[in-house]
């Protein structure tokens, strides 16, 4: 028989598992705040701006300190390490002695930085650093297409970037946000701003009277999917309160840079359109979710916000902030919502819809950052003004991202329904020297390719699907002589491939199939076509669904010159 001795050494001095360092714990209650006094750091959808805190703080994200945040926040350990290593911006170290070198250069490999020479660039900078030192990694598009190739030093962007200009960031410790010089407060207040959203307020415009004017306008989604705009108020008037409004500021679709532009030069006008707009709705609260690879507008958004609350305009925390973190699936509403949530973002099921059950599972109004930005501007120019823009039968404004093998890259505000032709030659200086049009991509990644004799389609929302191709967001790649069609439908379908959330088969599968079967020597036609058609019928979301668009463009547009390269069968 056992002594009571005996008995009491055999005891556990402490429960099973990992242990939780105390000074650990203090580190993340000093850098966080104290959860035992404010209850509201433990909620969910505080997770990946407490995981920014953790990453902006130490560089990386240990498991001794992700283990302090789930006991912190009451979560599963699993819950937190799932939603970490969810994003590709999280740098999560098992090792606790082998942190990562203390810079990370990441290059940006999308289609734009290919044509300006990433590949080597890349190779010269990882040939050139200790990489003890320097970590040098590949990285999804950055959002400054206009300025290829883009090399991201810690949180400062170098654009136009050589394997100098690089090494002077890093001698000069340029790491940190680039500054931004941007329309104050008191600026904007001074020539009108903030007029329309007090005259809505006070009753002065109605919402009937507002949606009638943007409807008139012709006003409509423009992060993609080109949605009526008063159509998604009264979809979202029509579901019972609490309501919710949220700004899809992730702009990650490869060659779009517009809502940066548009941010960085004038977020009041911008926030006015986005107030106004959570006003039609009666939202409880607006949320503005930024993509993370924009971190000096992380600082300009934070300033412009605080100004509006010391100026009375709104009510404290009514204008929520949140940072992204890389994934270019959150650019899908409903994964968005996952990730404000604080979860991996992977789009959900639908019906039903956000406008139904979005945002904390209510009705929540989901707008492009363009979108909301023309409101105050139609509003004060008059919907005649917007509408009579257009070209070729069409109307309004478009803000398109042109790059590639053009004159004058950048953002170009032209009437909906201009041409490339038309585009390349009055707003971008016309072809790069010595280059000749093959080929242009109208809508970014997922938008197809189209030849250069199509370059006189009008370029605007209904006017590309009868061939295969479509405007999305308005993100215009031009492709030359000079350039692989192989190489640039490998990069595309790659980038597909990285991003896909991994949720559904046909998408994780098929784009990985896809893009196995494109670096062959030839191409298999009808397996890829059989591919194509799976991940179209069968894919959750439009990643999958739309992944194998630039393919497709080729096969159909591009024969001739896919057959001198025997990559499919003459004839």
């Amino acid at each position: 028989m056992n002594t009571d001795e005996e008995v009491f050494k055999r005891r556990r001095s402490a429960p099973r598992g990992r242990q939780l360092e105390p000074a650990i714990m203090s580190e993340l209650r000093d850098l966080i705040g104290d959860e035992r006094i404010d209850s509201s750091l433990r909620h969910r959808d505080s997770l990946i701006e407490h995981l920014h805190a953790l990453q902006d703080a130490y560089g990386y994200l240990s498991m001794l300190r992700l283990r302090a945040l789930a006991s912190f926040m009451n979560l599963p350990m699993a819950a937190i390490y799932e939603t970490a290593t969810f994003y590709a911006h999280f740098d999560v170290i098992h090792d606790e002695q082998t942190p990562p070198p203390e810079i990370t250069m990441r290059v940006c490999d999308s289609l734009s930085c290919q044509l300006a020479g990433a590949g080597a660039l890349h190779e010269a900078l990882a040939d050139g650093h200790d990489p003890s030192h320097v970590r040098v990694v590949h990285a999804p598009c950055m959002g400054r297409c206009d300025t290829a190739p883009v090399v991201a030093v810690g949180q400062h962007h170098v654009c136009n970037a050589t394997a100098q200009t690089v090494g002077a960031a890093i001698e000069q410790k340029q790491v940190q946000p680039d500054e931004i010089h941007w329309q104050q407060l008191a600026d904007y207040r001074s020539v009108g701003g903030y007029q329309l959203l007090k005259d809505c307020r006070d009753g002065r415009v109605t919402v009937e009277s507002l949606a009638e004017e943007l409807q008139q306008a012709g006003l409509r989604g423009l992060g993609g999917a080109g949605f009526p705009t008063y159509r998604k108020w009264q979809a979202v008037l029509a579901e019972p309160g609490p309501r919710y409004a949220v700004i899809n500021a992730d702009e990650g679709e490869p060659g779009t840079f517009k809502d940066r532009y548009y941010l960085e030069r004038e977020p009041h006008v911008f926030l006015e359109g986005a107030l106004v707009s959570a006003w039609a709705v009666e939202a409880k609260a607006l949320y503005v979710y930024l993509r993370d690879e924009y971190p000096g507008l992380h600082r300009v958004l934070k300033e412009a916000i605080a100004e509006l609350e010391s100026a009375g305009i709104i009510e404290p925390d009514f204008v929520i902030l949140r940072r992204g973190a890389g994934a270019y699936i959150c650019g899908e509403e409903s994964a968005l919502i996952e990730s404000l949530e604080g979860k991996p973002g992977k789009p959900r099921h639908r019906p039903p819809f956000v406008a139904q059950k979005g945002l904390f599972n209510q009705p929540t109004l989901v707008n492009n950052v363009e979108t909301v930005y023309w409101i105050p501007r139609i509003h004060a120019q008059g919907a005649d003004w917007f509408a009579s823009q257009g070209r070729h039968g069409r109307k309004g404004l478009r803000s398109f991202s042109v790059s590639g093998r053009i004159t004058r890259p950048g953002v170009h505000v032209a009437p909906a329904g201009i041409t490339l032709n038309e585009l390349i030659e009055e707003y971008c200086g016309g072809m790069a020297e010595g280059h000749r049009l093959l080929a242009y991509l109208p809508g970014g990644a997922s938008g197809g390719i189209l030849p250069a004799s199509k370059a006189d389609i009008p370029l605007d929302f209904d006017t590309l699907q009868e061939y295969g191709c479509f405007i999305g967001s308005a993100a215009v790649i031009v492709l030359s002589d000079h350039d692989d069609l192989q190489a640039a439908a490998a990069n595309l379908l790659g980038f597909f491939a990285d991003e896909s959330c991994g949720q559904c088969t046909p998408c994780r599968v098929g784009t990985e199939k896809m893009l196995t079967l494109l670096e062959r020597d030839t191409w298999d036609e009808e397996t890829l076509q059989q591919l194509a058609r799976v991940m179209a019928d069968a894919s959750i979301c439009g990643l999958g669904q739309a992944a194998p668009n630039p393919v497709l463009s080729l096969l159909r547009d591009f024969r001739s010159e896919l057959a001198s390269h025997n990559l499919i069968a003459k004839g």
